[in-house]
């Protein structure tokens, strides 16, 4: 990555495994090696003859970056499924899914957030201001369809841009989910907005357990401050937009952050544990356990797709910084 910090755009870098954009004052960093993540998201600007940084996303450690940790990072994509499948058990069509436990940090049986984000993904191309990731999956007990995923990050003055894509490169239908996997710092003051019709309520388990259009559904439509709140909750009826306001503090001025998304990103998750100094702000195109609980609930406040051989599934958001 360049250190000269006269220059607007910076070269990428192939090797190490660290892929560094820039535009204007933005700066995005990639780590494919750790499940294809976004390692940093931040503004770098000069007050004066002081050099000033703000991370829009939680930046990694640099030990997460060593170990290549995806929980350590920024951000992480979220493929072939979002979110848990109940014990890691379903059927699609004649097929068994039978997913072991997952999670690097937990004993936990409901393996999470599909196979993308602990799979070293390679870096198909990239210059100064956008790159490209790419991962092949063959079939397994785990996930019984073979696929293949892309990332595309395109980065300008005041937006980042991200597209997804995985497609089925197996010989029978596959069912599959897609996103991506935000951590956004959680300072005092931090306010969300997010409009949505209603929340699956969560069991011990974080499974859902039904739905409800009360409490936080209210509350994150009117925009409510963090603190406040306490959840590991899927959202359905999502209208692709949530707002994240900082106030003024030791971080930077006043500043915003919004991130958009495009159907079928119709879903949104909350994770926002209390005393954390950060949340995640997930949009995906499936909730929690949707091919299990498909025939009791149906489509609309599940999600997920059904993907013929060679067809492809394409998803976009955008994170839309706003500074004073």
């Amino acid at each position: 990555m360049r250190t000269d910090d006269d220059k607007n755009d910076a070269s990428p870098v192939l090797n190490p495994a660290l892929v560094a954009l820039a535009a204007g004052e933005l700066r995005l960093l990639l780590a494919p090696e750790a499940g294809g993540s976004i390692a940093a998201f931040t503004r770098q600007w000069r007050e004066g003859r002081r050099k000033r940084e703000l991370h829009w996303l939680r930046p990694a450690t640099a030990a997460g970056l060593a170990a290549r940790n995806p929980l350590d990072m920024a951000s992480f994509p979220l493929v072939p499924f979002c979110n848990r499948i109940r014990d890691g058990r379903a059927q699609f069509e004649g097929r068994e899914i039978r997913f072991p436990p997952n999670h690097p940090g937990e004993d936990a049986p409901h393996p999470l957030h599909g196979i993308g984000w602990l799979r070293p993904w390679s870096v198909r191309s990239a210059d100064a201001r956008s790159a490209e990731l790419a991962l092949d999956v063959d079939a397994s007990q785990a996930w019984p369809w073979r696929f293949s995923s892309w990332q595309r990050f395109a980065l300008s003055e005041r937006a980042l841009s991200v597209t997804m894509g995985v497609r089925n490169d197996d010989t029978a239908a596959m069912p599959v989910g897609i996103g991506h996997h935000p951590y956004f710092p959680h300072h005092p003051g931090t306010r969300l907005q997010s409009a949505a019709e209603a929340m699956w309520r969560g069991d011990a388990e974080v499974m859902p357990a039904g739905l409800e259009t009360g409490g936080p559904v209210q509350r994150l439509r009117e925009g409510v401050v963090l603190a406040e709140l306490e959840l590991d909750n899927n959202f359905t009826g999502w209208e692709h937009s949530t707002r994240v306001d900082w106030p003024a503090d030791v971080h930077g001025p006043r500043r915003s952050i919004v991130m958009q998304a495009e159907a079928p990103l119709d879903y949104f998750v909350l994770y926002c544990p209390r005393g954390y100094d950060h949340f995640c702000a997930e949009p995906v195109s499936q909730c929690t356990d949707w091919l299990n609980l498909l025939p009791q609930y149906g489509h609309g406040p599940l999600g997920g797709a059904r993907l013929e051989p060679g067809a492809e599934l394409v998803v976009s958001f955008t994170l839309r910084p706003q500074w004073e």
